[in-house]
């Protein structure tokens, strides 16, 4: 399986590929090989910033000559005319790794930023909020490593480190008991560690879960009502059991649903429906 740090290499080489080709040729017509110049990376937008460690990624990967002095972290409150870092070296080679690492980290922070103002819809509360796997193909480890920048809780990666039994599972495999059943079984053949969380729709469903023992529920489409109920009956079966609400909840709902006792509540529209930071790359 591959690493993170692996995935983030792969990504970056394909970014450059599809971006660069055979050559900048803007770039490569206009600006002589030995000119040297230096960029910064301003603010121009409220925020939190996210994606200063793969923008010196970027630069490294591409000419390992380029200088990157950062005066503003991941995780930083940013705002407009703030500027997080500055670059120096052969102007072809800052000119040619802009638009990727723009690209990067105004997706990163935008990312950051929305989880930062839902996370801080739950203050006081232990509930966290979670991101889900409605990520961007090929940045999810980025996307996922913003929430957490922002201050929120990374579900699964992917389909190797949990195992979510959600409807259709249960649908093919027979049942809840059958499902969980066949789950732990393969765990134990394969060797494997893993969560096992069951998707539920109403509270017979639930007693069918925790009769068979998980980890995690899964709370789908539950009102607030009915999400308040669950959580007296998960906590009176299984005090150990952890509880997530998904689907649905937006913002304004998000409180009301973490009050109900909740540890966790998932929110695809952290990575699906985000909007990239202001920012911009310029001469200095």
């Amino acid at each position: 399986m591959n690493t993170k740090e692996e995935l983030i290499d792969r990504l970056i080489d394909l970014s450059f590929a599809e971006d660069i080709g055979d050559g900048d040729h803007t770039t490569l017509s206009t600006i002589g090989p030995d000119a040297m110049g230096r960029q910064h990376l301003l603010v121009k937008e409220e925020g939190i910033l996210a994606g200063v460690d793969i923008a010196r990624r970027v630069f490294e990967k591409f000419d390992p000559s380029l200088k990157m002095t950062v005066f503003i972290e991941d995780g930083a409150h940013v705002k407009p005319g703030d500027i997080a870092f500055v670059v120096e070296g052969p102007v072809r080679s800052l000119l040619q790794t802009e638009r990727l690492m723009l690209n990067i980290m105004q997706r990163m922070s935008g990312i950051a930023t929305m989880t930062a103002k839902y996370q801080s819809r739950l203050e006081g509360l232990k509930c966290k909020v979670l991101d889900t796997r409605k990520t961007t193909p090929g940045m999810r480890i980025l996307e996922k490593e913003a929430v957490r920048i922002g201050g929120g809780s990374n579900h699964r990666i992917g389909l190797f480190d949990m195992i979510l039994i959600k409807d259709n599972h249960v649908d093919f495999a027979g049942g809840i008991p059958q499902a969980i059943a066949s789950a732990k079984a393969y765990c134990k053949e394969k060797g494997k560690n893993l969560k096992i969380e069951q998707e539920v729709r109403n509270t017979e469903e639930i007693r069918q879960a925790l009769a068979t023992g998980v980890d995690r529920i899964m709370l789908d489409n539950f009102s607030v009502e009915r999400t308040a109920e669950a959580v007296k009956l998960v906590r009176s079966l299984d005090p150990n059991v952890e509880i997530e609400s998904s689907g649905g909840i937006t913002i304004d709902t998000l409180r009301s649903y973490g009050e109900t006792g909740v540890d966790f509540i998932s929110v695809g529209a952290l990575t699906h429906s985000v909007k990239g930071l202001d920012l911009s790359f310029k001469a200095c």
